[in-house]
């Protein structure tokens, strides 16, 4: 039975579990999985809950179960494809031109460090939001050209000056 499957994986715990969340588990589930209960002639899975949960209950065991077990590491997840290449295309997207209200970096709040246009073309919601809220006070000017722009209405004043 050991090296099958995880002793923890078979009783459905966390590896930090408390010896009364093990007792617990394996209650459940052995009445789950008794073969008088649920009158099934395979008694395997009754057998996997027996041998993880004796493995589990007394601590001398589990220690040294514990220290023959494989870990795994967890690192930082790495940045999706998908993720990357929206960013890419958020930020081609921004205009170049420094003047430009689209280049207005907002510097508090869930879209700190994106610029206007970045967040109107992401969430234009929250740029109307941020127009009527006070916070958003110092970007109303800018804001109105950005999603102006962006709508098709109008061009934004530095592409209207032809620069």
């Amino acid at each position: 039975m050991p090296g099958k499957r995880d002793a923890y994986e078979i009783l459905q715990i966390h590896p930090s579990a408390l010896p009364e969340v093990v007792e617990a588990a394996y209650r459940v589930l052995a009445m789950l999985h008794h073969p008088d209960r649920n009158g099934s002639p395979d008694g395997s899975a009754m057998a996997e809950l027996n041998w993880a949960y004796a493995t589990l209950r007394d601590p001398e065991q589990r220690i040294a179960y514990d220290r023959d077990r494989v870990a795994i590491s967890i690192g930082a997840p790495a940045r999706s494809t998908l993720l990357r290449r929206m960013e890419q295309t958020m930020n081609a997207a921004v205009d170049r031109d420094t003047a430009s209200p689209a280049r207005m970096v907002l510097d508090f709040g869930r879209y700190e460090g994106l610029s206007l246009g970045q967040v109107a073309r992401t969430d234009p919601a929250y740029l109307e939001w941020l127009k009527r809220h006070s916070s958003g006070l110092r970007y109303r000017h800018a804001i109105d050209e950005v999603m102006a722009a962006i709508a098709g209405r109008r061009p934004m004043a530095s592409a209207a000056s032809g620069e």
